[in-house]
């Protein structure tokens, strides 16, 4: 039998497989992780494309996320949006956002289609508990598709068709809003809580930064695991790979093929690219369509991140829900009325599809899953957690500590 190569192989070099190793490691552990790509970040990657930054989507870093915080937040230059958004309905775009960081966010506040004030204050107060209360609150509280709990708190009406629905459709990946409530609750919360943007030059710069804490060598590119044991791991090329235990980091597809377990149900979006010569709007804000069109969001990146574009014009990402994009001519007038612009000259730079961007949390799901399966045998991703950024640092930790704990 081959000799061990290491205490722990990892699968993937993703976020969850990059949090287990680290964690690992750091306990003195000897640690191989075998990704099949180049590069590590997984669904979490940049790629530039004539002279701008692409990103497998539209996505964002927040430091409200308490495992960033745990594992130490690397210094990628993160450049904030407004916290807030540009709310498009027949009148106009409104600015809805903290007024002690974007001037003129108070106006907004009162003139976008947000409801009777009844309807606002009763949006308020509930924005409020998810903000104020103990996490352990929130955690404990009953779970309920997002829809059914606004309801029961009698959050209806314009402030969900107008705000909720549209902003939470691009963070959830779903529009119907059957997420669970304890989920959305500290989405919403740590959009509050904590300063959102994107890293100078791209949302691969968190993972990048991640892996070159690692030991050198530690990660191996190019091996892509065909199966897994407990101890081993097949490679492509007919190599087996052996270890005291395995970690399988891989995407959520992917994870469940190889363990042979059935695949979750997973959320796809569509980001297309765009170079203009000149931004919509100058706030790195993004924008929102309340009138129920078919773009979730559309954003000026370098607005926000001017290295996102190496010549002069701007970058402008929109999201759709769903593994295809738009009709072009269908996007192109839907994108003209959201920012009150012609956009027959923009340019489309790149069309990112993410068929498995997220994994489905129904309401009623558990907030976490078992990370053991077997002795020797783990599995760490956003699917065993949150569908997060957060959820996949927390999952690869936990894949780390259930080892080292021997359970």
């Amino acid at each position: 039998m081959t000799a061990r190569e290491a205490d722990v192989l990892v699968v993937g070099a993703g976020l969850a497989g990059l949090a287990a190793a680290l964690r690992l490691t750091a306990a003195g552990r000897s640690v191989r992780v075998l990704e099949a790509s180049d590069a590590p970040g997984g669904r979490m990657r940049s790629d530039v494309i004539d002279g701008f930054t692409v990103d497998r989507g539209f996505q964002i870093l927040n430091t409200a996320y308490p495992e960033l915080r745990r594992i130490g937040m690397p210094d990628v230059g993160l450049r904030p949006f407004v916290r807030g958004a540009l709310l498009r309905d027949q009148r106009g775009l409104h600015l809805v956002a903290d007024p002690r960081q974007a001037p003129g966010g108070a106006a907004g506040l009162v003139a976008a289609p947000l409801g009777s004030a009844a309807e606002r204050a009763r949006l308020l107060a509930w924005l409020g508990a998810v903000t104020v209360l103990p996490a352990s609150r929130l955690r404990g509280a009953h779970d309920l598709p997002l829809e059914e709990a606004l309801r029961r708190r009698g959050v209806v009406g314009d402030p969900v068709e107008h705000f909720l629905r549209p902003f939470l459709q691009g963070v959830l990946l779903e529009r119907e809003l059957t997420t669970s409530s304890r989920f959305a609750a500290f989405v919403l919360r740590s959009f509050a809580l904590g300063t959102v943007g994107v890293p100078a030059t791209g949302m691969g710069a968190l993972p990048a930064a991640l892996a070159d804490r690692l030991p050198g060598g530690t990660i191996e590119y190019g091996a892509r695991a065909t199966a897994v044991r407990p101890g081993e791991v097949d490679v492509e090329g007919g190599t087996t790979r052996r270890a005291e235990a395995v970690v399988v980091a891989a995407d959520p597809r992917t994870a469940a093929d190889l363990l042979g377990v059935r695949r979750p149900a997973m959320h796809a979006v569509t980001t297309v690219w765009h170079a203009v010569a000149a931004p919509p709007v100058r706030r790195p804000v993004i924008a929102l369509d309340t009138e129920g069109g078919p773009v979730a969001n559309s954003v000026v990146m370098t607005n926000t991140a001017p290295g996102y574009s190496l010549d002069r014009r701007a970058l402008v990402a929109s999201s759709v829900l769903g593994p295809e994009p738009l009709p072009d001519p269908l996007l192109r007038s839907t994108l003209a009325r959201i920012w009150g612009v012609g956009t027959a000259m923009w340019e489309e730079v790149a069309v990112t599809r993410v068929p498995a961007a997220l994994p489905a949390l129904p309401g009623g799901s558990p907030l976490r899953r078992p990370v053991r399966l077997a002795e020797g045998l783990y599995v760490a991703g956003d699917h065993r957690d949150t569908p997060s950024s957060q959820g996949a640092l927390v999952s690869g930790r936990r894949a780390a500590d259930a080892y080292l704990a021997g359970r």
